[in-house]
């Protein structure tokens, strides 16, 4: 039963983390087509904080992944990574629980 209950709690920031992760990438997408302008400080300081919160996850992806020019993959591995681990605990969740 803690198992489960741990496995919950996890889930749930993990769920956390590809919202923020979502959030991100389709803030950068409005600031790069100029729908949002970062002289806004309400966008500035969003971007910025989410910057901060997924930097230290997605610095080691970059890390390892090959340079893809202006592309950034990094945080679709991330998502895929963190999907990966959800269906790993939830399936050890499931045998001990």
């Amino acid at each position: 039963m803690l198992f489960f209950t741990l496995y919950q709690i996890v889930d749930y920031l993990i769920n956390i983390i590809v919202f923020v992760v979502i959030v991100q990438f389709v803030l950068g997408l409005l600031i790069a087509f100029n729908v949002v302008n970062m002289h806004n400080q309400f966008v500035s300081a969003i971007y910025t904080a989410l910057n901060a919160i997924l930097e230290p996850m997605l610095k080691p992806i970059r890390k390892i992944m090959p340079n893809t020019g202006a592309i950034d993959f990094s945080p679709m591995v991330l998502i895929i990574g963190l999907t990966i681990l959800q269906i790993i605990l939830g399936n050890l969740a499931r045998a001990y629980g």
